[in-house]
């Protein structure tokens, strides 16, 4: 027994139509998902690669922001060293002249004292001549 013609039509229809599917669809289909797949894959490259510059980046960010603060602490201990120096030398220069005042001062006081103590001597022995001449009934 012979096959059925309709049979073999069926079969070479689902033949041409399992070609046209591979050519019309399939194949086409299979080249957009494999160029999906490559740029998705360059996509993630490029993100990684980008990842990459940007931790580099931050990383020298981070370093010279510590280079400055580094220098900016530099300067500023300069500056406070400096600046106590100044301090410095204004209290020596500052304690020397009231050291120069303190003792002109008591020079001043001494020959004041001095004066004071020969003027007191002076009249004491005025006064002491006069007491005399008094006690002893003599005219001054």
């Amino acid at each position: 027994m012979l096959p059925n013609l309709s049979v073999v039509f069926v079969i070479i229809a689902v033949v041409l139509l399992a070609i046209v599917l591979d050519r019309v669809l399939f194949k086409p289909l299979l080249r957009v998902m494999r160029e999906r797949e490559s740029a998705i894959k360059s996509a993630m490259q490029a993100a990684e690669s980008a990842t990459a510059k940007a931790q580099a980046a931050a990383a020298e960010f981070d370093a010279n922001v510590a280079a400055a603060r580094a220098d900016l602490y530099r300067q500023l201990d300069e500056r406070r060293k400096a600046a106590e120096g100044y301090r410095n030398e204004l209290v020596a220069q500052t304690k020397a002249d009231v050291e120069a005042q303190v003792a002109g001062a008591k020079a001043e006081l001494a020959a004041q004292a001095a004066q004071a103590r020969a003027t007191l001597e002076a009249e004491a022995e005025e006064l002491g001549k006069d007491i005399a001449a008094k006690v002893l009934g003599r005219p001054s």
